[in-house]
């Protein structure tokens, strides 16, 4: 199926703008008769360092499946507004996935599928317990959750999580952002030691795109400020004392990459204290970020989780 270039728009919610891409199939909606609310749109939620071009290989694959994709920069990220300015912990998942859910509002879509990981794991954890009756399924990659607790930071994971201390210190952004080529080695380095093994995956060019988005004005603090958001509740889980939340009922797929050095695939062992309909599996020789490492197998397993749910 042939899909067309994607769309880019601004949705504002409470003075920020929220850049939004989207990617339709031809088969749309105004073309089939079928209106928003038949469910067929995915939402993408990414993470870390990343923007909404972290999904555009699964998205055009996607697209060509029937799928209406829908992919916005998360505040602070991107091409969105990086509000509040300057260094906040303000940005929390509870404000990301309010602004998810105005990005559904504001383009009038109603039960939509999530896919997700990273940050975008914890917003589409917020947005499920924010507004479940929008959502037809939520699919994990790497699912960060708060059964994972103490194991975060185990001595022997110490070496891996450095940055997210880094991360929040007040001269981190100025110091990363010295120059192109200081914000290409660290942006870079995560990119390529992350893929677990498939450094292949963020070739020169691919890397240079993710510089360019990190080079904007505002994004590298805009991108820090979730770790200076979740400082304090990190300490908390890694002290085994987070606040207890509600199980999540909606029916959830997670797909674990096991070689993310970061989030551990056998870490999935508590997902079902947090989600009570739930279908989890190792993506076996996949790093931390399946969605374009292997954006084949990975569209697979989306597809094969939401076509039955979405009625296509």
């Amino acid at each position: 199926m042939d899909i067309l270039p994607p769309k880019h728009e601004t949705v504002e919610h409470g003075g920020t703008r929220l850049h939004v891409a989207r990617l339709e199939s031809l088969e749309r909606p105004e073309n089939s008769g079928r209106g928003s609310e038949d469910g067929r749109t995915l939402l993408f939620l990414h993470g870390w360092p990343e923007f909404w071009w972290t999904w555009s290989p699964v998205m055009e694959r996607l697209a060509a499946r029937g799928y209406d994709c829908v992919a916005p920069d998360l505040r602070g990220f991107g091409d969105s507004d990086k509000h509040p300015a300057g260094r906040s912990a303000e940005v929390g998942a509870d404000v990301h996935a309010a602004d998810a859910l105005a990005v559904l509002d504001a383009l009038k879509l109603g039960r939509v599928g999530v896919v997700s990981h990273d940050v975008g794991a914890y917003a589409a954890q917020s947005l499920a317990r924010l507004a479940p009756e929008r959502l037809s399924g939520l699919f994990f990659f790497n699912c960060p959750h708060p059964g994972i607790g103490p194991r975060g930071a185990a001595p022997d994971m110490l070496g891996e999580i450095w940055y997210q201390s880094f991360n929040q210190l007040p001269w981190a952004a100025e110091m990363v952002g010295a120059s192109r080529e200081s914000i290409r080695t660290y942006i870079g380095s995560m990119l390529r030691h992350w893929a677990g093994g498939n450094p292949a995956a963020f070739d020169d060019e691919t890397v240079e795109r993710f510089v360019d988005n990190f080079a904007k004005p505002g994004n590298l603090q805009g991108g820090f400020n979730w770790y200076v958001s979740q400082g304090a509740d990190r300490l908390k889980t890694f002290k085994g004392q987070a606040p207890e939340k509600p199980p999540i009922a909606v029916p959830t797929c997670v797909r674990w990459g096991d070689r993310d050095p970061i989030l551990q695939a056998a870490w999935g062992d508590t997902l079902g204290h947090t989600f009570t309909d739930l279908d989890f599996q190792p993506f076996a020789g996949l790093g931390h970020f399946p969605h374009r490492e292997d954006p084949d197998r990975s569209v697979e397993e989306i597809d094969r989780f939401f076509r039955g749910r979405l009625g296509m």
